[in-house]
């Protein structure tokens, strides 16, 4: 059988491959093709797209935008992002890059006076883009020994409740599923039960599929056989496709592997076929 991997991430946000890295990986292992969807920016895809000519797997530009939904934080891959729209969505996300920057600012600072002697060029010039987030700011408070682990660094220091990080203001899921839909790109909703619960779900589904939201992610790495279950179950009440990804991001996530996550995945080559769009 034909795999795929429709869920990874590269340098170019907070993974640690670079897209060719991402790439010649997926060949290693037999895959027919990945998704690379870095948060909230598409800088890393024309590379992505290149070095796919060399490797023979199929390269699905898409990223991963970070999107509000009555103050709950969604995540939602674009799929199939036209390059020729490669444009249109970096100006669509500056703003929202913006925001994150002085959050990540704001959240540095807010460590600096706790005693957490961390700093925001160091962190910045570490990236290619010069775009960062809070695990990139979790890798470097390990590094110099204030957390054991990076998720140890987001359960004590970097979630909402820890009182150093201020959330930035999103995009609405609703403006996300109109652009993406307007620019030919495939809305697939990521990791819903991570935000979501089941009677959320059943409320929220219906409408973001009358405005266009065409899968969602039913593989995922950390979720139990019951879990998935009830992602399939919820795509075939809603008539949307089957996706499944890794979240792969290289050691900042060491316990999830390409293309198989926590060893619990194998995700048909079909899904990806299916959603993709007649161009």
């Amino acid at each position: 059988m034909k795999l795929c991997d429709l869920h990874t991430h590269s340098v170019f946000s907070d993974g640690t491959y670079t897209p060719r890295e991402l790439l010649l990986s997926a060949k290693e292992m037999g895959l027919s093709a990945i998704a690379l969807c870095d948060h909230n920016t598409v800088d890393g895809l024309p590379d992505f797209l290149s070095a796919a000519r060399e490797t023979g797997v199929e390269a699905i530009a898409g990223a991963e935008f970070s999107v509000d939904y009555h103050g709950t934080e969604l995540h939602l891959l674009g799929l199939f992002i036209p390059e020729q729209h490669f444009s249109q969505a970096t100006q669509l996300m500056e703003t929202v890059i913006q925001r994150k920057m002085q959050s990540n600012l704001d959240l540095i600072h807010a460590l600096n006076a706790a005693g957490y002697a961390i700093d925001y060029d160091t962190i910045k010039n570490a990236t290619p883009n010069h775009k960062f987030n809070r695990a990139h700011i979790a890798a470097e408070l390990t590094k110099k020994g204030y957390t054991a682990t990076i998720k140890d660094a987001f359960k004590r220091l970097l979630s909402p409740s820890a009182g150093y990080y201020q959330e930035p203001e999103r995009l609405s899921v609703w403006e996300m599923l109109d652009f993406l839909t307007e620019i030919g790109a495939v809305p697939v909703l990521a990791h819903p039960f991570l935000n979501l619960s089941e009677a959320q779900l059943t409320a929220f589904l219906p409408l973001a599929k009358a405005r266009g939201l065409v899968g969602m992610e039913c593989y995922y790495s950390t979720y139990d056989r019951e879990t998935t279950e009830k992602s399939l179950y919820l795509s075939d009440r809603f008539g949307l496709k089957y996706s499944g990804g890794s979240d792969f991001h290289g050691s900042n996530k060491p316990d999830i592997e390409l293309g198989i996550g926590k060893g619990n995945l194998q995700i048909p080559y079909v899904w990806a076929a299916e959603l993709k769009p007649a161009r």
